[in-house]
């Protein structure tokens, strides 16, 4: 009886999915790759802190003088994150501006100020 070696690879050939692919690169690198560096993000990128947004959202709520000032920053500023995040702003006062005008036009917004007035 002939001798059958377990170890040998069969003529058939086994895709690998890319997720084994992917694992596979990742375990022949090597440790070298791993060595944090510093990264260096551009002005354009640069996030804003907790307390820059905290500013910015009571600047935006400062009536006509944080509107304008919203409206400047959502078409003018340099920085992505707080171009974006005045846009936000900005269509939420769009939101404010629309809903207080339904209120107005529906006489919500008389019966609600001759409430307060007479309580």
């Amino acid at each position: 009886m002939p001798k059958t070696n377990i170890n040998t690879k069969t003529a058939k050939t086994t895709k690998t999915t890319k997720k084994a692919r992917t694992t596979q690169k990742l375990v022949s690198r090597p440790a070298e790759a791993y060595i944090a560096r510093e990264v260096v993000i551009p002005d354009e990128y640069r996030p804003i802190g907790m307390w820059g947004y905290f500013g910015y959202t009571f600047l935006f709520n400062i009536p006509i003088i944080g509107w304008i000032i919203c409206l400047c920053l959502s078409f003018g500023a340099s920085n992505r994150n707080l171009r974006n995040f005045s846009r936000s702003q900005f269509c939420w006062i769009i939101l404010y501006i629309v809903a207080l005008c339904l209120m107005a036009s529906f006489g919500f917004l008389a019966s609600l100020l001759q409430a307060i007035t007479n309580a």
